[in-house]
């Protein structure tokens, strides 16, 4: 009889699986990351609009080394309809066929030459290809010693052969069932869990946008806020230093003039490299507080260590060397105005912004491309 795949839908995810290993270092494409979408709902879609197990095909495989056994089970299964029959005489080659014919339900014969129907019940149960599918021992005795031999091996059910032809049937169509039916729930899941990580990826990546500035990659200042009040109320809780960082680019107007908005774009992304390159520690954040100026949260920071900061970022800047003719320094520089704060429960954040804002001033009064903390 012709062999007829009885799971396509989840052939067409071990072969998309194949695919992926075949090719573990290909680059992403955004074509590729769509047409990947577009497959995990599709696969969503055809694991949930299955057919039901009663209607898919079934695929028996007998392993037996006696032609008139497979001879007399053939013939009882020729006129069902969607079953397909496949035969392995050589225990050697049963494993083997098994993975290949991909069968619904495999009927083991337990004494045969070579190799023992219990051993190759075992082997069956060892590899993950053949792993679940159900298991319908023949043997010429009935007895409960045997029986409990091969259930224990993993075999699913026992039968004296050769069985009645209606309750051969009943049995394999009842394994088969529960077979793709197990098939059917395990792909419906897995396309489920696909579906949950791409929303999840989908949804993280519009939290990044959602809190990032569309020009510098950094946190925009609807991030920044919310990062500082949290911070402020939990130092104030711990009653632990919070260091703030507002920072400017010197005569940006000038150099938006002299050279153009795209470069002043240009200058803005490379400042925010230099800001963010200067962080170390996890709980750091840089961001872009509006238009040339930008900021940075430095929880339990000494003023100390928060003008060491303030110096390196500033040095930073000024090392990238960008020419402006409308800067004293003839290149771009920045100035930085800092301050460092126990906050207390009865204060607002924004004594931190404003301290900080008025450090900037005296910073930008005093020849600007230097660092100012508050008193």
């Amino acid at each position: 009889m012709e062999h007829r795949n009885a799971d396509p839908l989840a052939e067409r995810a071990r072969r998309a699986q194949a695919t992926r290993q075949a090719n573990p270092e290909s680059p992403a494409d955004p074509l590729d990351a769509a047409a990947e979408e577009r497959s995990t709902a599709d696969l969503l879609a055809d694991a949930l609009n299955a057919p039901s197990a009663a209607d898919s095909p079934v695929m028996v495989l007998l392993v037996d080394d006696q032609t008139i056994v497979a001879e007399a089970v053939r013939r009882a299964l020729v006129d069902q309809p969607r079953l397909d029959f496949h035969y392995c005489a050589n225990p050697e080659d049963a494993l083997r066929v098994a993975q290949t014919t991909r069968p619904t339900v495999i009927l083991q014969d337990l004494v045969m030459p070579g190799v023992d129907g219990l051993t190759l019940v075992r082997q069956y149960r060892e590899h993950e290809s053949t792993r679940d599918i159900p298991i319908i021992v023949l043997s010429t005795k009935e007895e409960p010693r045997i029986k409990s031999a091969a259930f224990a091996a993993g075999a699913n059910d026992y039968l004296v052969k050769l069985p009645d032809s209606i309750e051969l049937i009943a049995r394999i169509r009842y394994h088969s069932r529960s077979y793709l039916n197990l098939l059917q729930r395990d792909e419906a899941y897995r396309a489920l869990r696909q579906s949950q990580q791409k929303l999840l990826e989908i949804n993280l990546e519009l939290q990044r946008l959602t809190n990032s500035d569309g020009l510098t990659g950094l946190s925009n200042r609807r991030c920044l806020d919310d990062y500082m009040n949290a911070e402020w109320k939990r130092a104030a809780r711990d009653q632990s230093p919070l260091g703030f960082l507002m920072i400017d680019v010197d005569n940006f107007k000038s150099y938006n003039d002299t050279y153009g908005h795209v470069a002043g774009d240009d200058v803005l992304k490379l400042v925010a490299r230099a800001i963010e390159s200067s962080l170390n520690r996890p709980a750091d954040l840089a961001a872009r507080f509006g238009g040339e100026e930008f900021a940075v949260v430095l929880p339990s920071t000494s003023a100390g260590g928060l003008r060491l900061l303030g110096e390196k970022i500033r040095m930073a800047v000024e090392a990238l060397a960008v020419p402006h003719t409308g800067s004293a320094s003839e290149r771009v520089t920045i100035s930085v105005g800092g301050v460092m704060q126990v906050p207390r429960h009865s204060e607002e954040v924004k004594q931190l912004i404003e301290a900080a804002d008025l450090a900037l001033y005296r910073a930008k009064r005093d020849g600007r491309n230097r660092v100012q903390l508050a008193n």
